[in-house]
């Protein structure tokens, strides 16, 4: 097999990608634990929360809409719940699900974080790109995320985090 090496252009792009994703998400996060005393992940959380019906999802739907791994879930969604933020309740229509649920204490810390984090996002991404440019990012990530969940790539269903079996089990 043939290593495939990246042309002088893509490498470029690709260490162009790393450092914006890193400095933005190390910036967010910033943010957010000076505001909210909470990392981005947490915050994640508590607004995928607050958009769903009743301030409540599944957990497995919750990390789906997250990217992230059920175990990963699970553990913010223990330390938000210590905190108040988030409280479980079983799932009546299926005994083996749980729901994790925004409380009024959590939807009254996403509110006083919400603004400076919106401003945050707008000044360190939107800010700095035009209006078509914005389009291209949305269509770039959106194709990007399309492939590595599976769709037309024949990837299996263990691919994606939300569905990994933890390697303790």
């Amino acid at each position: 097999m043939t290593t495939r090496w990246l042309t002088p252009e893509e490498q470029r792009a690709w260490r162009a990608y790393i450092a914006a994703s890193r400095l933005l998400e190390d910036a967010i996060d910033r943010q957010l634990q000076q505001a909210g005393g909470m990392p981005h992940l947490f915050y994640s959380v508590l607004a995928g929360l607050s958009d769903a019906p009743g301030r409540r999802l599944r957990m497995t739907d919750l990390a789906e809409a997250l990217k992230i791994t059920r175990s990963r879930l699970t553990y913010v969604v223990n330390r938000l719940e210590r905190d108040g933020l988030v409280r479980r309740e079983n799932c009546a229509a299926d005994k083996r699900a749980s729901l994790a649920v925004l409380t009024d204490e959590g939807a009254a810390l996403l509110e006083r974080t919400a603004p400076g984090h919106v401003e945050t996002v707008r000044s360190l991404l939107f800010d700095r790109l035009t209006e078509e440019q914005v389009g291209q990012l949305e269509e770039i990530c959106a194709g990007i995320a399309r492939g590595l969940q599976g769709e037309g790539a024949g990837t299996g269903a263990d691919d994606v985090p939300w569905r990994r079996r933890s390697s303790c089990s």
